[in-house]
Parts: structure tokens; C-alpha cells; sequence
């Protein structure tokens, strides 16, 4: 099969690599975090352009930072296992010993997976837990439920968190290193506990000042009632999305995270489709609009 790019009439190509100029001018020197889950995870060929795009991000001088999650490779581990995973309110209840099923499949397998694919397409990534150099530190998370505050859920060992130190994901971010970050948070006992990686990265990148946020998911991005994508959203319309039901289930953190984020000075928030190959690229260095982006105001 011939790559369609062949097919493309040099000025033409020309043109589409022009057009990233502006994008990279501005973004030259910037940090992005980018929360990498869903399909773009588990499927090869999105997962080698997904490293692509990390390393082309790096090369022009922006500086990526990885947050991952997991939660297909936790459940098929669990599986093994005989355990059955359950959520609340899109949050994973987490005993001990599932707590450390998700040690062991985030920080072992799924981070080393991820270092290795950007490693292979050129770059150079170093996977983080929160333990390492003090990254995040957690507590025990106290969950109210939606629709009665009064009522708490025990969801185990998942965490809420308390602070983030940048200085290990700057000290590697200044050495042309990418960082690959697991969501895992320790306590004042050293205990661990089990974060929602989309939390993570919303406060990672309003620590880090960052640029953008970029979460990547299965979906074209926040879709209406009538599964129509909304391009461009704001607080207060993203509250009446929550109140009438349109926003729910996994969907809840994530976008809980990217609106705190934005809130908290992160510039732009965006939610695109990781089934799309490059959507990142396309979304961060072109002129076409994929997904939703959200804004404090």
C-alpha cells in the first residue's frame, strides 16, 4: 500500500509545514502537559504515532510531560486475578491488594512501555512516580457524594492530593529528557495511593505553569445531549452540563481536572480524540480545531 503523504503535491506539503510555524514561535520553550489514556494507549500503530508526536514536540523546542493512566491494563490484571473492579462517581475503589496490582502495572508495565515507545521514535523519556524526588504527595481521598453531600464514599486506598514538587520534572525537563509520570501519590506514612491520572495531570500543569493541557480520550471530545461535539466551553456553561446530566460517569474527573486547571492559570484546556492519529499534532501546531477546549471565563 502506498503512503498517502507520497501523494501529496510538494507545495501543498510545503504549505501544511508553514503553517505550524506561528505555533511553534509561540510554543518555543512552553510546557505541555498531556494526559495520554484510551484507545491511543492499546492500539500499535496509535501508540508509535502518539510517540511521534511527543518527540517532533520536544525537537522544536516545547517541553512535553507525560501523565499516563491505565485503567484497561489494571482491569485485565485484576481479571487474572479473579479481583472485579468497581467506580464511583468514575473514581476506582481501592483496596489493598488492588492497590497493588496498580503499583505494579502503572510504575512496572504500562510507564516502561511508554518510555520505551519514545525512546524508540528518538527521544529520551524517564518514568517518574509520585515517590520520586518527592513528586506528589496524597492523602486519603474523602469522597461526597453528588447528589447528597452529607453522604461519604470509602473508596480505599485512592488518593487526593496534597502538594506537588516540580523539581525532579523541571530538573529533567531543562536536560532534553521527557518525563513520563504514573499517577501514584504517597502518604505521610509512605503509603500509596491509587490517583486519577486526569487529576494529576490538571494539577501537574498548574504547578508547572503550563502552556496547555491536552487530555487525550476516547471520545471526539464534550459532546451534547444529541452526541454533537461542543468546540469551545466555558466554566459556567460546563456547570450547567454537570447539572443537567450531560456530563457523567468517566467523564466527571476529566473534566473537573482540565476546569481547575484552567481556572488555576493553565491557558488552554483541551479534550481530543486519541483514536484520530496524530490528533495531538494536529490539535498543538495546526489551524484546524479538534476536540473541545475549555476556558476559565
Amino acid at each position: 500500500m502506498t503512503d498517502p503523504v507520497l501523494n501529496i503535491p510538494p507545495r501543498d506539503k510545503a504549505e501544511i509545514l508553514a503553517q505550524a510555524l506561528p505555533y511553534i514561535r509561540k510554543y518555543h520553550g512552553k510546557t505541555m502537559v498531556i494526559k495520554y489514556g484510551g484507545n491511543a494507549m492499546t492500539d500499535p500503530a496509535l501508540q508509535a504515532d502518539f510517540a511521534e508526536d511527543v518527540v517532533l514536540l520536544k525537537l522544536v523546542g516545547i517541553n512535553p510531560v507525560v501523565v499516563h493512566g491505565g485503567g484497561p491494563q489494571i482491569e485485565a490484571a485484576l481479571n487474572k486475578l479473579g479481583k472485579k473492579g468497581h467506580f464511583v462517581q468514575g473514581m476506582r475503589v481501592t483496596d489493598a491488594e488492588t492497590m497493588e496490582v496498580v503499583e505494579w502495572v502503572l510504575a512496572g508495565e504500562v510507564q516502561q512501555d511508554i518510555v520505551g515507545l519514545i525512546n524508540q521514535a528518538g527521544g529520551k523519556a524517564v518514568g517518574l512516580t509520585g515517590r520520586d524526588g518527592g513528586l506528589i504527595r496524597a492523602q486519603k481521598l474523602k469522597m461526597a457524594d453528588r447528589n447528597d453531600p452529607a453522604l461519604m464514599h470509602d473508596v480505599g486506598q485512592v488518593g487526593d492530593i496534597v502538594s506537588i514538587d516540580p523539581g525532579v520534572v523541571q530538573a529533567l525537563q531543562d536536560d532534553a529528557f521527557i518525563p513520563v509520570v504514573s499517577p501514584i501519590g504517597f502518604g505521610e506514612e509512605n503509603e500509596s495511593y491509587n490517583i486519577n491520572a486526569d487529576v494529576v495531570a490538571g494539577k501537574l500543569a498548574t504547578v508547572l505553569k503550563a502552556e496547555k493541557l491536552v487530555l487525550l480520550t476516547n471520545t471526539p471530545g464534550v459532546l451534547d445531549k444529541n452526541g454533537q461535539l461542543l468546540t469551545n466551553l466555558s466554566a459556567r456553561e460546563i456547570d450547567d452540563l454537570f447539572a443537567d446530566g450531560t456530563i457523567s460517569g468517566g467523564m466527571l474527573p476529566k473534566i473537573e481536572g482540565a476546569l481547575d486547571a484552567a481556572k488555576s492559570g493553565v491557558n488552554a484546556v483541551h479534550i481530543i480524540d486519541g483514536r484520530v492519529p496524530h490528533s495531538m499534532l494536529l490539535e498543538i501546531l495546526t489551524d484546524q480545531a479538534y476536540g473541545t477546549m475549555i476556558r476559565a471565563r
